[in-house]
């Protein structure tokens, strides 16, 4: 196996206080990630103060909690111009892009044309239609996060899921089993192309990947996979998902289709500036205002779960950047085989954009360790809320279909071990 370039130095160098203090606040907002049912629990034990256990009970502010702390010990420490100088360094683009592309995905119009196509493909399977739609849901669109890019792909899977799976009472192991499918799904299912997934996104144009090499080196293989999943969960919970087939009666108005192609129209044009703030964020305070226009036409926009997963993503931006100092030299130890499974390992406890970004930093990596070290940041991306950008939105759209309001992580990782078992065999053998 071909490791990192003769000469690149893995070794430690010697942390700052800050880093030292970021790496540890980094463990706890980790750790704390794993005990929101803890807090909750303090918020119906002590009521008095219920209103910032609750705040702490929330996942999604987590992360960003955690940096405020870092910042205040930065202000602290370093002082003013110091710790601005550091945030001013930071590039918030992927929080800002989520929060629009989430708002926009989760809109009556494009919600009843992304179910509109998955009804029309459901009617041509030869299965029962609640087999159908669970199983497209489950595979078809987290694919299709290759082209509308994942953020958008989980949104619209999750309301989905929401609105018909979720609806009606299920067990908990049914609830778990899917949301493990669904992280894993559309953590790998992005990889078709070189723009929807966060990992990949941080890497392509340095290292030069187009469409066509993504479908050769990861695409067909995570289609394998996303198939085998969604497959799986559907005939092992083949008994309880018949009601998903059901057409609920619609009691809202119908859109018409000039407003479906103008919301499609900003979703578009959203994605191809993906990686631009000032025009995409431009683009979405003109789509706020023809919401506002046509608001008939509209359900009420999920700004609050959007701005809640930006601020879980801001967060984590703000505390990573104070971990490359560990992690780089712990991936850049390993050969192209152990970076795989390294990568998979390390995706569960920070962002799997972080870990390739760190990758593209180093110079003279073989084509064998770059494949192997996307490859094992995406295979990870399901077994953690914080594991890949889209989980947040996901948990924060799905999480009151659960008990107690919560997504319980174990209970997610534990549920994401098998599709990830799956998703290991396809990248590693096929």
């Amino acid at each position: 196996m071909v490791g990192p370039p003769r000469g690149l130095t893995t070794t430690m160098t010697a942390p700052t206080l800050i880093q030292i203090i970021g790496a540890t606040l980094f463990g706890l907002a980790v750790l704390h990630t794993f005990s929101t049912k803890f807090f909750e629990h303090l918020a119906h034990a002590q009521p008095r103060h219920a209103g910032i256990w609750h705040l702490l009970g929330e996942v999604e502010v987590v992360f960003g909690f955690w940096a405020m702390v870092l910042m205040l010990f930065m202000f602290s420490i370093s002082g003013k111009q110091e710790a601005t100088a550091y945030l001013d360094s930071r590039n918030f683009t992927e929080p800002m892009f989520v929060f629009a592309i989430m708002v926009i995905a989760g809109t009556r119009p494009i919600l009843q044309v992304a179910a509109a196509s998955v009804r029309f493909i459901a009617r041509y399977m030869p299965l029962p239609r609640g087999m159908a739609m669970y199983f497209l849901v489950l595979a078809f669109v987290p694919m299709l996060g290759s082209f509308i890019t994942e953020p958008a792909a989980m949104t619209l899977a999750a309301l989905m899921l929401r609105d018909t799976l979720f609806s009606q009472p299920v067990s908990s192991r049914l609830k778990y089993v899917t949301i493990g499918v669904l992280f894993v799904n559309i953590s790998i299912g992005g990889t078709l192309t070189p723009f929807a997934a966060p990992p990949v996104l941080m890497v392509a144009a340095k290292w030069n990947w187009d469409t066509w090499f993504m479908i050769s080196n990861f695409g067909w293989k995570a289609a394998v996979a996303v198939v085998l999943n969604a497959a799986s969960a559907m005939l092992l919970l083949r008994n309880q998902i018949g009601h998903m087939g059901k057409n609920a009666p619609d009691e809202q108005d119908p859109v018409p289709v000039s407003v479906v192609w103008v919301h499609l129209a900003f979703l578009a044009i959203v994605v191809v500036f993906s990686h631009h703030p000032a025009v995409f964020m431009g683009v979405f305070l003109f789509f706020m205002g023809f919401t506002t226009a046509y608001q008939r036409y509209q359900n009420p926009l999920i700004l609050r779960e959007a701005l809640l997963v930006a601020f879980f993503l801001a967060g984590l931006v703000v505390l990573g950047g104070l971990q490359q100092w560990w992690l780089e030299p712990v991936l850049m130890g390993m050969d192209a085989n152990a970076v795989f499974f390294g990568a998979t390992a390390l995706t569960a406890i920070t962002d799997n954009a972080a870990l390739t970004y760190l990758g593209s930093l180093v110079e003279g990596l073989s084509q064998e360790f770059k494949v192997a070290l996307v490859a094992g940041a995406v295979t990870g991306g399901g077994l953690t809320v914080i594991a890949n950008a889209p989980n947040p939105a996901g948990v924060s759209i799905l999480r009151g279909s659960f008990e107690h309001n919560a997504i319980h992580p174990l209970g997610l990782l534990i549920a994401a071990l098998p599709p990830t078992l799956v998703a290991v065999l396809a990248f590693r053998i096929l």
